[in-house]
């Protein structure tokens, strides 16, 4: 393990951190998103990233299926027509126009598949699983026209669910397992089974408008926008062979914060926006009824919302074990209340939404300083806060991933002014800075440890600890050993293995308790034990070329 790996991998935490584990998820998927060098910087790309993030350990990327991109030039309005320039390109898009299907792969842009097609078989060659977030904001002609006082939010505005059916039937269609490719390889594409419908939905980024009034009464209309979408969406994935049993299908996707404004603008707290897609009053037990519930849409709720998970973005810029979100707010700090959130609401309305079902936090990482002067942890913390949201997940029966986002910085915004807040508008959540240079949480990632103060022997000072960690860099039922070692702190001498080689889950998950020490404060690492018996050293996958 390297000297970064040494001084970063280390947590002491207090003991009462460490919540009961028997009842953990040692099968919990490791999750990873980063759309930019997947999708938009071309095959080549998308194969280095895929290899290193699967070197890394990931088993699943989360994809955005973005709408806006895939229906690009697939159906022009009269007015875009206008404006094209000769009267060849306006034919064509006539033509393209009146050829347009939106539930069949076939009559949109073919180069427009072209890069989801590439990640699919690439993922397949890697040994990736592939989860697809098919969401919007769609484009122009799929979103109803805002008023003048809400022109700003008209990218997302209104989308409509019926056409929001046919888009998602023709992703389902074309990642069926059996569709064959039309202007590439030629050949069939490989299944994805796993999917989410929209994403935060509860942001005003990506529907809206959130509050508005509906009959003289100020609503969450986003609420009632999403269970339409929701509805209409999950018909066209079923319809085109994507079911229940065989796949898995997650509602939510929901961003963990909110404001306690109202307007169309405003974000939404996640519980309240729950609340109002199961169509309860604010105690949450209540249904509405008579005027609030028709402007509101539950006298027309439509088919239960069914799915096989719910996904959340626990996202908190503090460390997740002691800041609490607001009251309606699920961060990692509190995310234990979203299953118990989330039955009693499904018990409440008459299971309008499922009940039991597992969490998938599709969306976690933290923003650094450096490089972004203005936001973010320092790389110490982000390390950090990255395993114990990690451990704060596995401690979770009822949460099956954690997913990083990303994997490396994004490059800032070159047009705005060097040292400025809009220079570094954005995500500096990454394991790598923008050049490929790791960060600590690289390897923390690599191999999460964590270790947990206990009592102390009175009659010898020693204080007992617990130990958590994860060989993730691994394959999936490895046939590994962790081992734990300890060395004086501030030493630069040598570790020395405290107990017995423990065996890991067949996700590279390990454990150890009430470990008795050396004397005196000790710093310690997670290691591996090799099959010849030596102390296993780590590195860091290639990140193949800059950008």
């Amino acid at each position: 393990m390297s000297p970064i790996a040494r001084s970063f991998v280390l947590a002491l935490v207090a003991a009462s951190l460490l919540a009961s584990t028997a009842q953990a998820r040692p099968s919990q998927s490791s999750m990873m998103m980063d759309d930019d060098p997947l999708l938009y910087r071309g095959a080549a790309t998308a194969q280095r990233t895929m290899t290193q993030m699967k070197g890394l350990g990931a088993d699943t990327i989360r994809v955005t299926v973005l709408w806006s991109v895939v229906a690009d030039k697939a159906r022009f309005t009269r007015a875009q027509i206008r404006k094209l320039k000769s009267q060849q390109a306006r034919a064509a898009a006539r033509l393209q126009t009146k050829r347009f299907r939106g539930s069949r792969p076939k009559t949109y842009p073919l180069i427009n598949w072209d890069r989801y097609d590439d990640l699919v078989r690439i993922a397949r060659a890697v040994g990736l699983r592939v989860f697809f977030n098919v969401t919007g904001p769609g484009p122009k002609w799929a979103h109803s026209k805002p008023p003048r006082s809400q022109r700003k939010l008209s990218g997302t505005y209104k989308p409509k669910p019926s056409l929001y059916r046919q888009f998602v039937k023709a992703v389902g269609r074309r990642f069926s397992g059996s569709y064959r490719d039309e202007n590439q390889t030629r050949s069939v594409l490989p299944r994805v089974s796993f999917w989410s419908l929209w994403n935060e939905p509860n942001q005003a980024g990506w529907l809206a408008p959130q509050w508005d009034k509906v009959r003289g009464r100020r609503v969450l209309v986003s609420a009632m926008l999403y269970r339409k979408l929701y509805q209409h969406g999950y018909k066209g994935l079923t319809s085109s062979g994507h079911r229940l049993g065989t796949d898995k299908i997650l509602l939510g996707e929901t961003a963990p914060l909110g404001s306690r404004r109202k307007t169309t603008k405003s974000p939404s707290y996640p519980a309240v926006f729950l609340r109002e897609l199961s169509c309860l009053r604010s105690n949450g037990s209540t249904k509405y009824s008579g005027a609030a519930a028709e402007a509101r849409g539950c006298n027309r709720f439509g088919p239960k919302l069914r799915a096989s998970g719910y996904a959340h973005h626990p996202y908190t810029k503090n460390v997740p074990t002691t800041r609490r979100p607001p009251r309606n707010g699920l961060t990692m700090a509190n995310i234990s209340k979203l299953g118990a959130l989330l039955d009693k609401l499904s018990s409440k309305s008459g299971r309008k939404i499922p009940s039991r079902l597992p969490l998938w936090m599709t969306e976690f990482g933290y923003e650094t300083n450096p490089p972004d002067p203005f936001n973010g942890v320092t790389l110490a913390q982000q390390a950090l806060y990255s395993q114990l949201g990690e451990y704060l997940a596995f401690a979770n029966p009822r949460i099956a991933s954690q997913t990083q986002f990303l994997l490396r910085d994004v490059l800032p915004v070159a047009k705005r002014k060097p040292g400025t807040k809009p220079y570094w508008f954005t995500y500096q959540s990454g394991l790598y800075f923008s050049n490929g240079v790791p960060k600590p949480a690289a390897y923390a990632y690599l191999l999460p440890f964590l270790a947990f103060g206990g009592k102390t022997d009175p009659a010898t000072g020693r204080r007992s600890f617990r130990f958590w960690g994860q060989l993730r860099f691994l394959p999936d039922g490895a046939n590994a050993k962790a081992v734990i070692q300890g060395r004086p702190k501030g030493s630069a001498g040598g570790w020395t293995t405290i107990g017995s080689p423990i065996t890991v889950s067949p996700r590279g998950y390990f454990q150890a308790a009430h470990v008795k020490p050396i004397a005196g404060a000790v710093e310690w690492r997670g290691a591996w034990l090799r099959p010849d018996g030596r102390i296993g050293a780590v590195s860091l996958p290639s990140t193949g070329t800059s950008r």
